[in-house]
């Protein structure tokens, strides 16, 4: 055993030193057995969870900071979609035995740094050891006014369907990211590079469009699966079809770079998940201002198709294809 895994701080001394720093006043200093949230009067909580292994969800050489970063942006982008204004997180994080401090003070950098930029502060957790791999799981709290929550059941025909920021990134980050890169990699510039895999690594959940979808969508949720896979989900729990232009679907341009040296990556950038932008639909009447008001506030949202009657029929427009049936979503089975 190293001197440094014997030096190591024990449970409450390493809860004081990396994870009570980032605690709001609903943590109540982390020296509880549990937080507090007080959402006002007129308002309901919504809550959401996600779970991070190590080589399920990220590699276990990834830098901490972005580790840290990502399992709470993953919660922060189901929230948004929910049109909720974050409040607080739970993090129970099982640390491998040969953890160190280094790592452990670079992950809650980066867990710190999103979660003071969302507003959204840690209220409480648990950590533990394990024999397996770096496991972290996150629940995230927000608030939204009653009745105010954007379900993924409310698209309705003729409602226009829309998609913020860029579609693909992730899933190229990820190849661009891994150990074994294809042969198109080589063909992108270094920025190119470097910002697909940033984007694989730290995505940007959409907070900033709570408030805007709260007021004018019928429906939304996050593209974490991959964006045919998604709106799938969406149809089908709203019990309506669409009509989607592929051709119209927003790309970066490293990812149209990324294209341009292989075509046939479109099908990876429609179903490959890890973007983390919000899907959602709004009636005709909404749109402008909806899209004005993401605008206003830094999101892009582009019109890419229509809700049509038909339970989960969809035909696909533009120059692309459906992608192959059993490809159409990342699954986590």
């Amino acid at each position: 055993m190293s001197d440094e895994t014997c030096q190591r701080p024990g449970e409450f001394e390493l809860i004081a030193r990396y994870f009570a720093p980032l605690a709001g006043p609903g943590g109540l200093g982390l020296i509880d057995d549990a937080g507090l949230l007080r959402p006002g009067r007129g308002y309901e909580v919504v809550v959401t969870a996600d779970a991070l292994v190590a080589g399920v969800h990220f590699f276990p050489v990834d830098p901490p900071a972005a580790i840290g970063w990502k399992a709470l942006a993953v919660n922060l982008s189901d929230l948004a979609a929910k049109g909720a204004k974050p409040e607080g997180f739970v993090l129970t994080i099982a640390l491998p035995r040969d953890w160190t401090e280094a790592w452990l003070d670079a992950f809650a950098e980066g867990l710190g740094r999103l979660a003071k930029d969302a507003g959204c502060p840690l209220i409480g957790g648990d950590t533990v050891s394990t024999p397996g791999p770096l496991t972290l799981s996150i629940t995230a709290f927000g608030v939204v006014p009653a009745g105010r929550m954007v379900r993924r059941t409310g698209a309705k025909p003729g409602d226009v369907v829309l998609v913020s920021g860029t579609i693909g990134d992730g899933a190229l980050g990820l190849k661009v990211h891994g150990p074994d890169q294809p042969g198109w990699v080589a063909a992108l510039d270094a920025q190119e590079r470097g910002f697909l895999a940033d984007r694989y690594l730290r995505p940007q959940p959409r907070h900033a469009l709570a408030k805007v979808l709260q007021q004018h969508a019928s429906a939304a949720m996050d593209v974490s699966d991959g964006l045919i896979g998604d709106l799938g989900k969406l149809l089908k729990a709203s019990g309506v079809g669409a009509e989607i232009d592929l051709d119209t679907v927003p790309l970066s341009a490293p990812a149209r770079a990324a294209l341009m040296a292989d075509p046939a990556l479109a099908e990876l950038a429609w179903t490959g998940g890890d973007d983390y932008e919000i899907l959602c639909t709004a009636p005709d009447g909404e749109v402008f201002t909806l899209v004005g008001a993401a605008a206003e506030a830094g999101i892009p949202l582009t019109a890419i198709g229509r809700i049509v009657a038909g339970p989960g029929a969809v035909r696909y427009g533009g120059k692309g294809e459906r992608p192959a049936s059993g490809s159409s979503s990342y699954s986590h089975f």
